[in-house]
C-alpha cells in the first residue's frame, strides 16, 4: 500500500534536499573554503522540543548542520539489571515505564517472551483483547505523534489539542479497564489480568466508530496544508538501505519503502485472522513518516472493528498458568511485537530459578535514534527539530 504520489494529486514537492546523499555518514553540506569558522552548539538537555531530557551536540556552518551527536542517558534507571534481580511477574510493572505512552504493548512483548520461555498457552479471548489494546495504543501513539510533530513545525496549538482530546478518550478506556491511565500493568502470562466488561466493550465500539471522522477532520487541516508540506517534504530523507542496515523498524522503516511489519511477518497472537494492509512510503522524508502513521491509524480502526466483532467467549486467563513463583526450565527466548514505534522485544535467559539470569530489552526508540545524524546532515537547525520529532522517541525506553 504505497502513499499517493503528490504530483498526481496536484501537490508538487516544494522543498529540495541540499547537499549530497543523506544516507552516508559524511557531511551532506560541505562549507566553502574560507567561508568562516564552524560553530559548536549544545542543544539541550530538554529542548528540542521537548521530547524528553535529551541533548544534541551539533557543529554548524551558519545554520547548516555538518556534524551531530545525540547525547542521552539522563533518565537511565538500570531497567535491565533490575530485571535480573526481580521475579518474572515482578518485572511486568517495570515494562510500563519504558515507552510510557504504550504500556499495553510493552506488557504484551514481555508476556510473550515469558510465555515462550515457560511454554505457557494463551487463551483465545485474551489474544483478541491483546490485539484490541495494542491497536488502541497505536491510535493513541500516532495521534500524539502527529500533534507533537505539528507543534515542532511551528503550528499553533490547535492540532496538538485535537490530538490530546482523542488521547484522553483512549486513556479513559485504559483507566476503566486496568485502574491506571498510563502505568497499566495489565498483561499476565497466559492472558490478561481482568476481563473487559460489556460496558467497556460498548464504549470501545463507540470510540472506534467515531475515530474515522476525527482523522478526516485532522487530515483536512494538515495533510494537504502547503506550509506543512513545505516544512516536511524532502526533509530528513532516510534511504531504505540505510534503514535496513541500521536496524530501523516500524513506521520509520516503512516510510522508506520497506514493507516490514511483524504483525504480518511473525503473525503473532491472532493477527493472521484479520485483514489489513501495511502502508509504505516512497521518499522516506518527514512527510512520508507522518503520512504512513496516518494511514496506519485507518488500518488500526479496521483491525479493531474485526476484533470487536469476532471477540470470543471463554476465560481471559489460563487458570493453569503460574504467575507468582514461576521458574521456567533453563533456556532462552526472545519475544517481539510490532509496537507503535517499531519492534519492541525482550530477550530472557533462564537458569531455572525464579528470576532471569539475563534480561535484555530491544527498544525501538533507541535503535531508531541512532540514525539521527544521517537524517540531519545538510539541514538547518530548525529542520533538525522536526526530524527528531518524526522519529517518535520516548526517552523512557531510550535510556532504560
Amino acid at each position: 500500500m504505497m502513499l499517493p504520489d503528490p504530483a498526481a494529486t496536484g501537490l508538487a514537492r516544494v522543498r529540495k534536499i541540499e547537499g549530497a546523499a543523506l544516507g552516508l555518514r559524511t557531511p551532506a553540506f560541505a562549507p566553502e573554503e574560507g567561508a568562516g569558522d564552524l560553530l559548536e552548539v549544545s542543544l539541550g538537555p530538554h529542548h528540542p522540543s521537548t521530547h524528553g531530557v535529551f541533548r544534541m551536540d551539533v557543529v554548524l556552518d551558519g545554520e547548516r548542520i555538518v556534524r551531530l551527536k545525540p547525547v542521552f542517558g539522563y533518565l537511565h534507571r538500570n531497567h535491565e539489571k533490575l530485571g535480573e534481580g526481580t521475579s518474572y511477574l515482578g518485572s511486568m510493572p517495570y515494562t510500563d515505564r519504558l515507552d510510557y505512552l504504550n504500556s499495553m504493548t510493552n506488557n504484551w512483548a514481555y508476556a510473550l517472551a515469558v510465555e515462550k520461555l515457560a511454554g505457557i498457552p494463551v487463551t483465545e479471548r485474551a489474544e483478541y483483547v491483546r490485539v484490541i489494546l495494542a491497536e488502541l495504543s497505536r491510535l493513541l501513539n500516532h495521534t500524539c505523534l502527529a500533534g507533537f510533530l505539528m507543534q515542532d513545525c511551528g503550528c499553533s496549538g490547535t492540532p496538538l489539542m485535537y490530538a490530546f482530546r482523542e488521547r484522553e478518550k483512549i486513556l479513559d478506556l485504559f483507566e476503566s479497564l486496568s485502574g491506571s491511565r498510563m502505568m497499566c500493568n495489565f498483561q499476565r502470562f497466559g492472558g490478561c489480568r481482568v476481563d473487559p466488561s460489556a460496558e467497556w466493550l460498548a464504549a470501545t465500539r463507540t470510540l472506534v466508530d467515531g475515530y474515522g471522522a476525527f482523522l478526516d477532520e485532522f487530515e483536512a487541516l494538515l495533510s494537504g496544508n502547503e506550509i506543512v508540506m513545505a516544512r516536511t517534504q524532502g526533509v530528513g530523507r532516510l534511504p531504505a538501505a540505510l534503514a535496513v542496515n541500521a536496524g530501523v523498524t516500524g513506521p520509520m522503516l516503512r516510510a522508506s519503502g520497506v514493507g516490514h511489519d511483524l504483525r504480518k511477518v511473525d503473525g503473532y497472537g491472532v493477527y493472521p485472522r484479520f485483514n489489513f494492509r501495511v502502508p509504505i512510503g516512497r521518499d522516506g522524508d518527514v512527510y512520508d513518516r507522518y503520512m504512513v502513521r496516518m494511514l496506519e491509524m485507518r488500518e488500526s480502526i479496521s483491525i479493531l472493528d474485526q476484533a470487536l466483532r469476532g471477540l470470543p467467549g471463554g476465560p481471559i486467563l489460563d487458570p493453569k498458568a503460574k504467575q507468582r513463583g514461576l521458574r521456567p526450565k533453563a533456556g532462552e527466548a526472545y519475544g517481539r511485537i510490532e509496537g507503535p514505534k517499531g519492534e519492541i522485544g525482550f530477550f530472557l535467559v533462564s537458569d531455572g530459578t525464579g528470576n532471569p539470569t539475563r534480561y535484555r530489552v530491544r527498544a525501538p526508540s533507541f535503535v531508531n535514534l541512532t540514525i539521527l545524524e544521517d537524517l540531519c546532515l545538510g539541514h538547518s537547525v530548525a529542520d533538525a527539530v522536526i526530524i527528531l520529532g518524526s522519529i517518535d522517541i520516548v526517552l523512557g525506553e531510550v535510556d532504560r
